[in-house]
């Protein structure tokens, strides 16, 4: 959730509003982020990495995974450090022949309506994916 909040309030103010705060408060949580080794959970824990944290889900909700913290690492300027290179072969290995990422994690039963099927290609999830992967091209390409 507060990865989601820095993200918006990002967008929202706008890339060159952020105050110096603002831009410390996220280089440090982004340094702390990449100090370990986000594919493998080696970031310190108090019980148990939650296995929600390696299974890609849509709509995410009080959940997080993997991708939506590369992507947010990414969107902040992240994407082309070599520290991210083992999440993003993870992404990488996760999708299908046919370039698509299935639904792991959903809240099917839990909503109004299920939005697409548990173990079965998604078109949100591999949305979120391949959002991920251009910007983390456009990157490596003007680098």
């Amino acid at each position: 959730m507060i990865r989601r909040s820095v993200l918006h309030h990002r967008e929202v103010v706008g890339r060159g509003a952020i105050d110096l705060g603002m831009k410390r408060a996220l280089a440090q949580g982004a340094q702390f982020l990449l100090r370990y080794d986000l594919a493998q959970a080696s970031y310190p824990f108090t019980d148990h990495v939650s296995a929600s944290w390696f299974r890609l889900g849509f709509p995410l909700s009080y959940w997080s995974d993997l991708l939506e913290t590369l992507a947010v690492l990414v969107a902040l300027g992240y994407g082309p450090d070599s520290r991210l290179a083992a999440t993003y072969r993870w992404l990488l290995d996760k999708q299908d022949a046919e370039g698509r990422w299935k639904l792991e994690n959903t809240l099917n039963g839990k909503m109004w309506s299920d939005i697409e099927r548990k173990g079965q290609p998604s078109k949100w999830v591999t949305l979120r994916a391949l959002r991920v992967i251009k910007a983390v091209e456009a990157t490596m390409v003007s680098a």
